[in-house]
């Protein structure tokens, strides 16, 4: 189903391109009325600019309080479903979807001048690390250079995407600023860290708390008030290099605590201790505690990216985070273990790596999602591969990866799939699979979840 215009009403130029919605003016015609007073009777109009698994539930949110917001994405295929009413992302069901672009509320186009007539714009795009694993902040520059040329009087600017603390305020404000606009005066400027835990059924968009820091206390103070037309909770902080360190410090908390158990599982599997029987153990412990769980690599597009945005930022002031860099090498460094343990398992038959069947069992990098990005499988499929092995992947939610050095497709998980292989890995314990099927049928299994908690076999092999 196409989407509807915004209200009918055209761009300032009084036409538009096809397929863009229309956007009446910002701050076109009579008596100016605030943005705090559009914000408040739902008449602003806002922009989304990254329909990705940020972007899109934040537009819905928006849209299901009743604004009408227009999404911006390059990708003409995202934009062509969102049209429909369909979506690509999991945590966004096309029943939330559909009634909302039916009723004109949420619109898509891969054309930034709709900006001109939108009084606010959130920037969810990724931020990647370049191949020498520093900061890539190409897609935040190319979004800011897009807002400059159509920034506005009044206009409310929201960083989401994470990055370095500075970038709000060293990168964003001088470019917008040389437009002739002054922050806090002209317009206003933001920062907002998105939370977005994919696939979490208990925690949304809508109910986990917004943090948000504006340059001036005028800029948060709106920035805020738009946040909580939509969402359950805002927190504001002092300054946007406040609330981007408060996302690089949640992300690096759970990496060098990951990369702590890792290391710890690593002694224990030399030694002969079952890791996991120590971890459920030491969480009885009612206080100073808390427990986090060994695996086969980070995945995601947060926790294995993001710390290293804050190595990048210390080391440029001078400052070395140990800390920070040894639990990326050490977490790094999963994927090549549970090579290694594969390996071991298929010595306990007489095989080698080297011409057996490996089958791996679920690439998402979490388990009940469809996202693949960074995820550790993507590493132990390489690695088996370089070593001879003949490797597939079965995962419910994951029918093919198509990367640039990297295009197969799911198998079916038939009885015979197991029989044949030499050893199936568990990467990513999907609730939807049938653990018991696969203990029983398959040659040996390598547990790199605990899914087989408490089960004892001659051909099963843990982490």
């Amino acid at each position: 189903m196409a989407s509807r215009p915004l209200h009918g009403r055209t761009a300032p130029c009084g036409c538009r391109r096809e397929g863009t919605p229309r956007i009446m003016p910002a701050t076109g015609g009579g008596a100016q009325v605030s943005l705090e007073t559009r914000i408040g009777d739902r008449t602003a109009r806002l922009s989304i600019i990254g329909l990705g698994y940020v972007g899109l539930p934040l537009a819905v949110e928006f849209a299901r309080a009743g604004f009408h917001v227009v999404g911006i994405d390059l990708d003409p295929e995202k934009v062509g479903l969102l049209k429909e009413g369909r979506s690509y992302v999991q945590d966004v069901p096309d029943g939330w979807l559909a009634p909302l672009v039916e009723k004109g509320l949420l619109a898509a186009t891969t054309d930034y001048s709709v900006l001109a007539g939108c009084d606010t714009a959130n920037i969810c795009v990724p931020t990647p690390l370049s191949k020498t694993r520093d900061p890539d902040l190409s897609y935040i520059n190319e979004a800011v250079e897009r807002i400059a040329s159509h920034l506005h009087p009044e206009m409310l600017v929201i960083l989401e995407s994470t990055t370095y603390p500075g970038t709000t305020e060293e990168l964003i404000r001088p470019r917008l600023e040389q437009t002739g606009l002054r922050v806090g005066q002209d317009f206003h400027l933001a920062f907002s860290p998105e939370r977005v835990d994919p696939g979490n059924r208990a925690h949304g968009t809508r109910t986990i708390p917004k943090v948000v820091g504006g340059v001036t206390p005028a800029c948060t103070r709106l920035a805020q008030i738009l946040y909580s037309t939509c969402l359950e909770q805002v927190v504001p902080v002092s300054s946007p290099a406040v609330a981007e360190m408060v996302k690089l410090l949640e992300n690096t908390f759970r990496s060098v605590n990951i990369g702590l158990v890792n290391e710890l599982a690593l002694f224990c599997d030399r030694v002969g201790i079952d890791v996991w029987e120590v971890i459920d153990a030491a969480a009885t412990k009612p206080f100073g505690f808390m427990p986090f769980y060994p695996g086969p690599g980070l995945g995601g597009h947060c926790i294995p990216i993001d710390p290293l945005y804050l190595s990048w930022k210390a080391r440029a002031a001078g400052f070395e985070t140990r800390f920070i860099e040894l639990a990326d090498h050490v977490n790094s460094q999963m994927p090549l273990h549970v090579v290694e343990k594969v390996g071991l398992a298929l010595n306990s038959i007489r095989k080698s790596i080297n011409g057996s069947r490996v089958l791996i069992l679920g690439v998402a990098y979490k388990a009940n999602i469809d996202d693949i990005r960074e995820s550790p499988a993507l590493d132990i499929l390489r690695l088996l591969a370089e070593r001879g092995a003949q490797v597939g992947y079965h995962d419910p939610l994951v029918p093919k990866i198509d990367l640039s050095e990297l295009h197969v497709e799911s198998v079916e998980l038939s009885d015979e799939m197991l029989r044949e292989c030499d050893c199936a890995v568990l990467v990513t314990a999907h609730r939807d699979l049938d653990y018991a099927r696969i203990l029983e049928q398959s040659r040996l299994v390598l547990d790199t979840r605990n899914a087989w908690k408490g089960v004892t076999s001659p051909k099963l092999f843990r982490l």
